[in-house]
C-alpha cells in the first residue's frame, strides 16, 4: 500500500513537474505582458491624465503624441504651446481654412484647447521622414533659409519660438503646402511678415526650402510655455 502511494505521488510530482515546463513559460511570459501594459498606462496616465484622453482623438492624422509618420500630417510634438492654443483658435473661428480641423476644433472648449496645446508642447519632437540629403534641393533650400533670416522667428535650430512653430523636421508635403498658401493668400500670417517673405520665392525655393527643413532633426523643447 505504502509503495502504490509512493509511486503514485511520484507520477503525479512527474506529472507536476512536465504540465510545469509546458505552462510555466506562457504564465511567466503572461505576467511579464501584464506587467509592461501596467507600467504603460502608468506613463500613459502620468503624461496626459486619465483615459480617455482628448489628444488620442488626434492620433489618426498627427500620430502618437503628435508625432506623425504621414509627411501630409504637421507635427505637433514639440511645438511652442501658445502657438498651438493661437492655432486651434484660428481654425474654430475661421481665420485659418481646414475642412478637417475647422468642425473639430470648433467643437473643443477653451480649456480643452489649453490642455490640447500643453500636451503637444511636452512631447519629445522628431524627424516626421527623412528626405535625401546632400542633394542640389537641399543646399538651394538651406542658401534660401539662411537669407531670408527664418531663424529670426523660428527659433535657434527651426525647432520654434515665441514668434513661431518648430518648422525643423515637418513633412515635406505639409511645409510645402504651408508655404503654398501663405504665398497665395490664404493662410494670413498677422503680422504678414511670412505672407510677405513668401511672396518673394519662386515655385522652386519653395519646394527646395520645404525640402531642407523637413530633413532637419528637430531640437528638444524650449521653455516657450
Amino acid at each position: 500500500m505504502k509503495r502504490a502511494f509512493l509511486i503514485g505521488a511520484a507520477t503525479v510530482a512527474a506529472g507536476l513537474t512536465a504540465a510545469a515546463a509546458v505552462v510555466g513559460p506562457e504564465l511567466l511570459a503572461g505576467y511579464r505582458f501584464m506587467d509592461a501594459l501596467d507600467r504603460y498606462y502608468a506613463g500613459y496616465e502620468a503624461n496626459g491624465g486619465a483615459w480617455p484622453q482628448i489628444q488620442d482623438s488626434c492620433a489618426l492624422c498627427h500620430g502618437v503624441n503628435g508625432q506623425p509618420r504621414d509627411g501630409q500630417y504637421a507635427a505637433l510634438a514639440g511645438q511652442p504651446a501658445p502657438y498651438i492654443e493661437a492655432q486651434l483658435h484660428a481654425f474654430a473661428q475661421g481665420r485659418r481654412h481646414s475642412a478637417q480641423m475647422g468642425p473639430l476644433a470648433a467643437n473643443l472648449s477653451d480649456k480643452q484647447i489649453k490642455a490640447l496645446a500643453d500636451y503637444f508642447s511636452r512631447q519629445a519632437a522628431d524627424t516626421t521622414e527623412v528626405p535625401e540629403r546632400g542633394n542640389a534641393l537641399t543646399q538651394t533650400g538651406q542658401a534660401t533659409v539662411a537669407a531670408r533670416g527664418c531663424i529670426a522667428c523660428h527659433g535657434e535650430n527651426l525647432s520654434g519660438g515665441p514668434l513661431g512653430p518648430r518648422i525643423a523636421g515637418q513633412g515635406e508635403g505639409y511645409l510645402l503646402d504651408q508655404l503654398k498658401a501663405f504665398k497665395q493668400g490664404q493662410r494670413q500670417d498677422p503680422t504678414q511678415a511670412m505672407n510677405a517673405m513668401v511672396s518673394t520665392l519662386t515655385d522652386d525655393e519653395l519646394k527646395a526650402t520645404a525640402h531642407y527643413l523637413a530633413g532637419l532633426a528637430p531640437a528638444q523643447a524650449k521653455a516657450t510655455r
